[in-house]
């Protein structure tokens, strides 16, 4: 799930200084992403024209691809390093980006690191950043950089981690505005967006599963923030007692579909810059409740459906846009929704779906992290050192 999304010029993916532009994305070891944007309230085609063209006019489509595989049908536009690419890139026998790691493992820097922890350490930083500079030379829009989830729970360490990296990017002159930084939303987390954000450093907010976090993570000005829609659907189908989630099956709705367009909805209504990335699509339906997000991370499967199916201007069924900053406004919020949230009200409101799901990612976060440094400790060092 690797390599590649879309800038846009606006400040929240891609290589985006500024909002209104698309923008398209990558996630882990061998996907690639892309993005393709218009912003149409409504599709009417004076001729016939692809599904995935209709969809792409509401919302940023990124489609999530087996990495490498996929550029020509896919070019990338902007990209993701993090763990699982570096452990997709160990994994194959020939590829550009290896030269990358192999550089980092070279480097004398980390060689003079007496403690092994540390010299993995260093090497596992390097070769996200030289993976993630070389991307930059490939794709015109920003390179998101994961932070390591181990240090989740503290944001000093989140902060100097990524001003590590800043440093490392700026040393092979990437451009700091090519940047952004992928950091998981517990609250150590939205803090340390929230300061980085001051700084002018654009984050991105991932495993988001509860309002409170992508509440909290707007007014932390994140640049992303990104929900898994299909995470919420499977944790709701064989888990109960969660309030937000119970809540939505009353309405009739599904709770990741819910948790997006209330999301969506805040962030329009009261200015906030964060743009939201809807992500774990499971079917084409996800994708048509959801149009007007800001970005969709789709599968390659349903995105090849899209593409294939014609969309003709006398068709029964057109495209309706679902959200939009004007349908925003009309949405109400309870008292309790519109509080400024700190540490202790959002771990009272979170519920136990989004303290289980962001749990688990973060442990494969870090699983994935440590699988990477294991491997650079059995193969330092290269012959050429």
């Amino acid at each position: 799930m690797a390599i590649s999304l879309r800038s846009s010029s606006f400040a929240s993916l891609g290589h985006f200084p500024q909002v209104g532009k698309p923008s398209g994305w990558i996630r882990s070891p061998s996907r690639l992403l892309l993005l393709s944007t218009r912003s149409f309230p409504r599709i009417f085609a004076s001729s016939s024209s692809s599904s995935v063209d209709a969809v792409s006019s509401f919302s940023e489509i990124v489609p999530d691809t087996v990495v490498f595989d996929d550029f020509e049908r896919f070019p990338p536009t902007a990209a993701t390093v993090s763990s699982s690419l570096l452990l997709g890139i160990c994994s194959l026998p020939d590829t550009k980006f290896k030269s990358a790691i192999e550089t980092a493992l070279a480097d004398s820097e980390c060689y003079e690191q007496r403690d092994p922890s540390k010299r993995l350490s260093c090497f596992y930083d390097k070769a996200l950043v030289n993976v993630g500079a070389d991307l930059a030379m490939l794709v015109p829009g920003r390179v998101s950089t994961e932070v390591d989830a181990r240090l989740a729970y503290d944001t000093h360490a989140i902060i100097h981690k990524v001003h590590e990296l800043l440093k490392l990017y700026n040393e092979i002159e990437v451009p700091p505005e090519r940047l952004l930084f992928k950091i998981p939303s517990t609250w150590q987390g939205i803090e340390a967006s929230r300061l980085l954000e001051s700084e002018g450093i654009q984050t991105h907010l991932t495993f988001v599963y509860s309002f409170s976090q992508a509440a909290a993570a707007a007014q932390a000005g994140a640049s992303v923030i990104q929900i898994f829609v299909g995470r919420l659907r499977d944790w709701a189908r064989n888990h109960s007692g969660d309030p937000e989630i119970e809540a939505a099956s009353k309405r009739g709705e599904d709770a990741g579909v819910a948790l997006v367009t209330k999301a969506y909805n805040y962030i329009h209504k009261y200015g906030h810059k964060s743009r939201l990335m809807a992500a774990a699509i499971r079917n084409k339906q996800d994708i048509f409740s959801l149009l007007g997000v800001d970005y969709i991370i789709a599968p390659l499967k349903i995105l090849q459906s899209l593409k294939d199916s014609i969309t003709y201007p006398d068709e029964k069924y057109s495209y309706v846009r679902r959200l939009s900053p004007s349908s925003a406004m009309l949405y109400n919020f309870s008292e309790e929704e519109l509080v400024k949230w700190d540490q202790l009200s959002l771990a009272s409101a979170m519920g136990p779906a989004a303290e289980e799901l962001l749990t688990a990612g973060l442990e494969g976060y870090v699983n994935q992290a440590l699988r990477v440094e294991e491997h650079f400790g059995k193969i330092w060092p290269p012959p050429n050192v």
